[in-house]
């Protein structure tokens, strides 16, 4: 019987009732794929550079007669790793086999020579129309849907982040661009996180997150954010839509946010921070660069990140007057201190 062919949107709406398998290469796999994925590789990096240049060069026969011999190999292989992963995803459901969706790139030979193995042995397998090259077209589309957005916006230090995963725990509806890029956003932003993601697979969680956050079609709570997040960027119609929707700005004393800084960043090891304060020298200014990474080095914390979150704060107010994209509206909310707790208690307040 053949295998069950399915599109990109079929998939979509199944996507978390199954077992995705990519069968690209490590190297096509590490930079980016479906979130859920999982990689079952029918050929190496180095092989498959090899039967690409035989496909071009030769023919698609020549290259079938290449790859024959390596998947041969394979195959007991890839079938003992299927079974540990369902093995694995069956602890919590062991009454259902889950069925197996396969891409490769473009849901060519690969995929259908891995899926017809695993029919075989006598799985419920898949594949996906178009493969991860009809994913990605989806994943774009996405970035063109009119979403609810609420923005939160503050200076530096005002907590946005802890009051947006504050808002997650009460069940509101939350994208967290910061989380999904792996980046706080400043130039001390890569600091104490996990490295960030290409931009390809920013893209894909990012994808996720909006069709997750958006299946009740209530408001969407998200972070007002430059467009460059570290090394990433926010897709721009995405961008745009953010610029223009209603933010609600914290509005926090200085010294509040000084300390809910020092706080945060005091714990980090200095050589981080004097590199970091290094990336903003030509706009900080070659006197306050020196002098905050002398405090650094002496240890005086406070004493730095006055100086740093003053330059942010004219930083922010410089770029604001300057965009280009004005938000329909703006509105302040007044806060005397850096409490997520109390603070999403205000914005809860708003969501209705």
């Amino acid at each position: 019987m053949a295998v069950q062919k399915i599109n990109i949107d079929e998939l979509i709406a199944q996507i978390s009732h199954g077992l995705i398998i990519d069968v690209r290469s490590p190297g096509e796999f590490e930079h980016a794929h479906i979130p859920t994925a999982y990689n079952l590789p029918l050929f190496s990096n180095e092989e498959r550079a090899i039967i690409g240049t035989t496909y071009k060069k030769q023919s698609r026969e020549a290259a079938i007669k290449a790859g024959l011999p390596l998947f041969g190999n394979k195959m007991l292989g890839m079938i003992e790793t299927v079974e540990s992963w369902i093995n694995e995803k069956q602890k919590n459901n062991a009454s259902t086999k889950p069925t197996i969706f396969i891409h490769c790139w473009r849901g060519g030979m690969r995929s259908a020579a891995v899926a017809w193995l695993l029919d075989l042995y006598g799985y419920k397998v898949i594949q996906l129309t178009g493969g991860y090259k009809a994913y990605r077209n989806w994943v774009l589309a996405q970035f063109n849907l009119p979403y609810p957005f609420k923005v939160l916006g503050g200076y530096t230090g005002s907590g946005k982040t802890e009051i947006l995963q504050e808002l997650q725990k009460r069940k509101l509806s939350v994208v967290d661009l910061e989380g999904l890029a792996h980046h706080k956003g400043s130039a001390y932003g890569a600091i104490g996180q996990p490295i960030q993601p290409s931009q390809e697979m920013f893209e894909n969680r990012l994808a996720h997150s909006l069709l997750e956050q958006n299946k009740n079609k209530a408001p969407i709570w998200i972070e007002d954010e430059s467009q460059r997040i570290g090394t990433v960027l926010i897709p721009t119609p995405l961008f745009q839509l953010i610029r223009n929707s209603t933010c609600y700005f914290l509005t926090i004393p200085f010294e509040e946010r000084l300390d809910f800084i020092l706080e945060g960043y005091g714990k980090f090891d200095k050589q981080s921070l004097m590199d970091a304060t290094l990336r903003i020298q030509k706009r900080l200014g070659g006197l306050e660069t020196k002098t905050a990474i002398n405090h650094i080095i002496e240890g005086e914390f406070k004493e730095a990140f006055f100086i740093l979150l003053k330059y942010y704060d004219k930083w922010y107010e410089k770029n604001a007057n300057k965009e280009t994209l004005p938000k329909i509206e703006l509105i302040p909310i007044l806060s005397e201190k850096v409490d997520p707790l109390m603070n999403a208690g205000l914005i809860e307040k708003l969501n209705k």
